[in-house]
């Protein structure tokens, strides 16, 4: 088993690097072995595009090993056709006798019809090699298909004496307020290219009039989700430019535009759950709820969150916003220059 997870950690490294691009697909690596030696190995760059399996394959020079070969892939290869055919189908016509899988996919249209299609067809399968932390890659995904909603990140800021922000009439004389550091902040932007949408409320608008966009960072920008119950947000702001999709939850009907998009819902009731119902129809896997501190509290006490990246800077404000109150459990903590950022699991999710 040891040199199945020899393998499989490699299959996991791979698949990392796909991460923020393959939505709404999931992070899949997969290395060929012959005799002790990896003669293929490839990820799935992006939806549409080949997958792990094929990309892996396709890498092999002298194919006349496959037959020979193991394939080892981090995720229970596809049985169905999507974008691209199955990939059950090319580890079989490929001469590939056995194959080693990290997770089994959630996804209905997968969920074992892998595993037996390899089967039926004549190959060795071993299943669960490193499972949790295959299923640990896909935490994303794994979510989405399993609870019905996004995989759901809060993140904020806050001072030493504990403010996410200070009393409003100091907050316009000094606008902007920092609380942590330029390589926090470039941190920050580096999370959003990972995550699909990022979500804030009417306030966070209205004060910061943040962009919500990757500019410190290379990547794809999440997709804007705002609370903005009364339609208060000019449309000159810069949640409605055109450098990527925003979607508005309101309470009020309003025309779609070119790439903002308006979803009414009940905000006297669950705003949280409708929230997490109307992502799952948009096929929207991961998103980050970076504020203010009234949203994330909302989230927080409808126990409707995964992970927590509290970043602490070392000023005081003495008196404005209290950062949101919260149980979770410490999973890791990081030293960035003069701030520290804590990680945070729910144990209850």
């Amino acid at each position: 088993m040891k040199i199945h997870e020899k393998y499989m950690t490699r299959c996991i490294q791979l698949a990392k690097n796909g991460l923020g691009t393959t939505y709404p697909n999931p992070l899949v690596g997969s290395v060929i072995v012959y005799n002790k030696t990896i003669i293929g190995e490839g990820w799935h760059y992006k939806a549409g595009q080949p997958h792990a399996e094929v990309n892996a394959i396709s890498a092999v020079r002298q194919t006349n090993y496959l037959n020979d070969s193991t394939i080892y892939v981090s995720l229970e290869p596809c049985s169905h056709f999507g974008k691209t055919p199955p990939c059950a189908d090319l580890i079989v016509n490929s001469g590939i006798k056995k194959v080693v899988i990290g997770s089994l996919d959630p996804n209905p249209q997968v969920a074992g019809r892998g595993i037996k299609k390899l089967i039926e067809a004549g190959c060795q399968v071993i299943v669960g090699v490193l499972e949790d932390k295959c299923n640990l890659l896909n935490k994303r995904f794994f979510s989405f298909h399993q609870k019905k909603r996004p995989y759901i990140i809060l993140k904020w800021a806050q001072t030493a004496d504990g403010f996410i922000a200070p009393k409003e009439t100091t907050r316009k004389e000094t606008k902007p307020v920092w609380i942590t550091n330029e390589f926090s902040r470039q941190l920050v932007h580096k999370m959003r290219s990972e995550e699909q949408a990022i979500l804030v409320g009417t306030n966070t608008v209205l004060q910061d009039n943040p962009s919500l966009t990757v500019r410190d960072w290379t990547g794809e920008n999440p997709t804007r989700i705002v609370l903005d119950r009364q339609l208060k947000i000019s449309r000159d702001a810069s949640v409605f430019d055109a450098n990527s999709k925003t979607i508005v939850f309101s309470e009020k009907d309003s025309e779609n535009l070119e790439n903002v998009i308006f979803e009414r819902i009940d905000f006297s009731k669950e705003i949280p759950q409708q929230i997490c119902a109307v992502l799952f129809q948009k096929n929207i896997q991961s998103v980050i709820i970076e504020g203010g501190a009234k949203t994330l509290q909302t989230f927080i006490d409808a126990n409707l969150w995964d992970e927590a990246f509290v970043f602490k800077g070392n000023n005081a404000f003495i008196e404005g916003v209290k950062a949101p109150v919260f149980t979770g459990e410490i999973i890791s903590e990081h030293k960035i220059t003069n701030n520290m950022l804590y990680i945070f699991k729910n144990p209850h999710s």
